[in-house]
């Protein structure tokens, strides 16, 4: 059974110490009831993705208790300083380059070079977050594709017995997600995802917003669609029944497959949450020992096509997609 919590000192505590001891834990913010995890906790966000049956990694918002902790993860242009003097706490997002000493884990971030980032508005929460002391992932409290929730009964129905606890905030003052800014690259800022603070709001104080052409929601730094994304250096080969001596493996379960140059197991005891929360890492990992190695491809052992083993399946996809080609040269 998924504890209830009351928005009390003692409630929030309470909240509080299951994150940090790498719980879920759901709690109302201004827009909708976050499901939260530690960010910095590759286990905890993969624990988030199992909850919600999410078919994907896609990049997590990480919630800040205020601005200052919010800048210490990323790499704060004076607009993203504006905007967050502006609308912070509040429903809006920033996406911004992750800073060289960001704690957040690549899970949350999808493996990006980019972060999400907020402060959500509501005195419990805030106090949550701050007594907590960390960067906290949370998308919405729900299934995958089903309508998030604006209030504690509405994640109880979705989420009873996955999530350790809700902290019950009462009903979500906005009761729509936050809207998204991607401010990572040069020139206009774009608009990822519409949400709680409209655009025209932030068109007069940054200008010209762009809008992504195949629609919102579905740019590269929001959810992560890029068919090759972030991939390694190294082709990378998939459902791997054997293994030649200049491949390095990433292995799934009790019998890697043997004359590999070198390995890296998800997990040895074939558990998919240990697999997705070392995922990213082991692929850092084996395209970092291409010379040591002189490797010439990954090889990499079937995942089940199950739960979490859907999302390492896609992201495993993306990486192994043909590479887009430098044009020619003129």
């Amino acid at each position: 059974m998924t504890e209830r919590l009351t928005a009390t000192p003692t409630g929030i505590a309470t909240a509080a110490r299951i994150l940090r001891d790498g719980g879920l834990v759901a709690f109302g913010t201004e827009t909708v009831y976050g499901l939260g995890g530690d960010a910095t906790n590759p286990t905890a966000v993969a624990r988030i993705f199992e909850a919600k049956n999410r078919p994907r990694f896609n990049p997590l918002i990480s919630h800040f208790a205020s601005a200052e902790e919010a800048f210490t993860q990323v790499q704060a242009t004076p607009l993203a300083r504006a905007l967050a003097e502006r609308f912070w706490p509040g429903p809006l997002t920033l996406v911004l380059p992750r800073a060289p000493g960001s704690t957040v884990s690549d899970l949350a971030a999808d493996g990006l070079s980019s972060l999400a980032v907020r402060v959500p508005k509501g005195d419990a929460v805030l106090a949550l977050l701050h007594a907590v002391g960390r960067p906290v992932a949370a998308p919405s409290a729900n299934r995958s594709g089903r309508i998030s929730p604006s209030e504690a009964s509405h994640v109880l129905e979705e989420l009873d017995g996955r999530i350790d606890a809700v902290l019950d905030t009462g009903p979500c003052a906005v009761g729509l997600e936050s809207t998204v800014l991607d401010l990572s690259s040069p020139g206009r800022p774009c608009l990822l995802r519409p949400g709680g603070v409209p655009v025209e709001a932030l068109e007069a104080l940054c200008g010209p917003i762009a809008r992504p052409e195949t629609g919102f929601d579905v740019a590269p730094l929001s959810p992560g669609r890029m068919l090759s994304h972030y991939a390694p250096s190294l082709p990378v080969r998939l459902n791997a029944t054997s293994v030649g001596p200049q491949e390095g493996l990433l292995a799934f379960g009790p019998h890697p497959l043997p004359d590999a140059a070198v390995t890296w197991n998800l997990s040895s005891e074939g558990n998919l949450e240990e697999a997705a929360a070392r995922l990213f890492a082991g692929l850092r990992f084996l395209d970092s020992q291409q010379q040591v190695f002189d490797l010439t491809g990954l090889a990499v052992q079937p995942i089940p096509a199950q739960g979490l083993g859907l999302a390492i399946q896609d992201r495993l996809n993306r990486a192994a997609a043909p590479r887009p080609t430098e044009p020619d040269a003129p």
